[in-house]
């Protein structure tokens, strides 16, 4: 399964360095770079699982304001890059190949549900499930019964991290490349426990990662990092 290669290169947001973030294009051009998965972030608006960063338009799209503020054939009208659209959860998993990972962030609230809901139709997908949010991810596991790899996410380091890990029977663990260090991994790799870290675009800090013995990292850049993986 394509979560099980090593070191894994994960395609942030599709290759959001390269293409307009979380487009149908930008997840297409990782997939064309070799990445092993994809990240992107859900919302769940009207009704949908819509696949956008912010709760907010302004800052990737053509649109102001907040995405509950419009209707979905409004939102699906707007430019979120090149003349792309904000796609549909379900787009993207129709646009990237089945031997390629997708890793689903919850963003908004009410996420989880619908994720687990949209989830039991997509068995031979590798999946994993990511969040800042803990009360989102503990609903989607409870509520998904564990059949899912699931990985909180963590900007800063907490001393509750391996507490909220063995909670959640997580797969992994996903650091900021700030919060992330050698001892830190190794302690995960003796808990059994992978470490993948985000957001990684320089060789300098891939090749100390990867020396450290991380799982893989997300990157913006998929061109600069699948060589250096393999190598």
């Amino acid at each position: 399964m394509s979560f099980a290669r090593s070191p894994l290169v994960v395609g942030h947001r599709g290759a959001a360095g390269l293409a307009p973030e979380n487009t149908i294009q930008s997840f297409a051009l990782a997939v064309q770079l070799g990445v092993a998965a994809v990240e992107l972030d859900v919302h769940y608006v009207h009704g949908k699982l819509i696949v956008i960063h912010d709760d907010r338009l302004d800052r990737t799209t053509s649109g102001s304001g907040a995405l509950s503020d419009y209707d979905l054939e409004t939102l699906r009208s707007l430019d979120a890059g090149l003349g792309q659209s904000i796609p549909y959860l379900e787009e993207v998993f129709a646009a990237v190949p089945n031997d390629i990972g997708i890793n689903i962030e919850l963003k908004g609230r009410g996420t989880a549900r619908p994720v687990v809901e949209w989830l039991y139709g997509q068995q031979d997908r590798d999946v994993l499930i990511s969040s800042f949010n803990l009360d989102e991810l503990n609903e989607f596991e409870n509520f998904s019964g564990g059949q899912f790899k699931v990985a909180p996410l963590f900007d800063k380091w907490r001393p509750t991290v391996w507490q909220v890990a063995e909670a959640l029977g997580a797969w992994s663990i996903n650091l900021s490349a700030r919060a992330a260090s050698k001892r830190r991994i190794n302690e995960a790799v003796e808990r059994e426990l992978k470490v993948l870290v985000y957001t990684v675009n320089d060789e300098v800090t891939a090749r100390r990662l990867l020396g450290w013995g991380v799982a893989g990292f997300f990157t913006d850049f998929p061109n600069r990092m699948i060589a250096l993986a393999e190598g």
